[in-house]
């Protein structure tokens, strides 16, 4: 073979060589041939742009955002209670007696269903409780009710939320209750939900009770710690008293004197009382306690 001809076939081998090369890197990098590439678009409110050598990236518009909300699952009532007996300053209140008391009332025309569920202040989380609540009639939930389905039988105090939901969209079977297709309109207050809440300082509730009023004499006072200007002077006192009860006037009187001077088993030898007369009243017991009310507002949950 010539030289020419010999030049000529290397010419067209390295061409042919060169073409390839550039064909493969053509193939594998679409920034060469293409800068972008949008590929998806399946909504008008979400676009998923495929950008090269990049991974995919989801474009969400704020009409996403509103339209999570304007679509809610169900409506919710969080109610706060409180249930138990504080003793002491242990808190987190103050000592006293405490209950709440929970009104559910379905002012719809048609049946449905809610869930409820109580959560513990830094504790434990119920499950949920599905109740069916027909036409205009009402439900309770009580102390008793959240101790039941938290397992704590006890007098411990607890305090935490009530969490009512009613749900507008549903996976339960027809049979297990009714569900609300949308909110009626702007009005979303379907229930109406009030807590009603008691705290009481005394032991027992107020009541009538039986009461002697003593009327006595201090004729000596050896321990020399009854004021001089009340000797031999005419002086009262009332104190509870019991029916079909044997008690010891002088003593009671004593006692009373004790308690307002500080006076000690040995100074009460001390001390010579004279009983002028006792008469029996009826009174009645401080009512230490209040109540308040508060009506549950619903808000939309996703």
């Amino acid at each position: 073979m010539k030289a020419w001809q010999k030049f000529s076939l290397i010419i067209v081998i390295s061409g042919i060589i060169a073409f390839t090369t550039i064909s493969l890197v053509t193939e594998h990098n679409p920034v060469v041939a293409q800068n972008s590439m949008y590929t998806h678009k399946p909504s008008k409110l979400s676009e998923t742009i495929l950008v090269s050598n990049s991974p995919a990236t989801t474009v969400t518009s704020s009409e996403d955002k509103m339209n999570s909300t304007s679509n809610p699952n169900s409506i919710m009532y969080t109610a706060k209670f409180e249930c138990g007996s504080i003793f002491a300053g242990e808190g987190p209140l103050r000592p006293g007696h405490y209950d709440t008391d929970i009104s559910i009332f379905n002012k719809q025309k048609f049946e449905l269903t809610m869930l409820w569920n109580v959560i513990v202040n830094n504790g434990s989380t119920s499950n949920a409780i599905l109740v069916n609540l027909n036409a205009e009639t009402s439900a309770g939930i009580t102390c008793k009710d959240i101790r039941k389905v938290l397992g704590n039988n006890d007098e411990n105090f607890l305090e935490g939320f009530v969490v009512i939901n009613v749900p507008l969209y549903s996976i339960l079977p027809p049979s297990k209750g009714t569900v609300i297709p949308n909110p009626l309109g702007n009005d979303i207050n379907i229930l109406e939900v009030q807590a009603f809440y008691t705290a009481n300082a005394l032991d027992t509730l107020p009541r009538e009770v039986i009461v002697d009023k003593i009327s006595f004499y201090i004729v000596q006072d050896y321990s020399g710690k009854i004021p001089k200007d009340i000797l031999k002077k005419s002086l009262d006192v009332s104190v509870p008293s019991t029916l079909n009860e044997v008690s010891d006037t002088e003593m009671k009187a004593k006692k009373t004197l004790a308690k307002q001077y500080n006076l000690s088993e040995d100074d009460l030898s001390k001390i010579v009382v004279r009983i002028k007369n006792v008469s029996v009243g009826v009174g009645v017991l401080i009512d230490d306690h209040a109540i308040s009310l508060s009506s549950i507002k619903p808000q939309l949950s996703p």
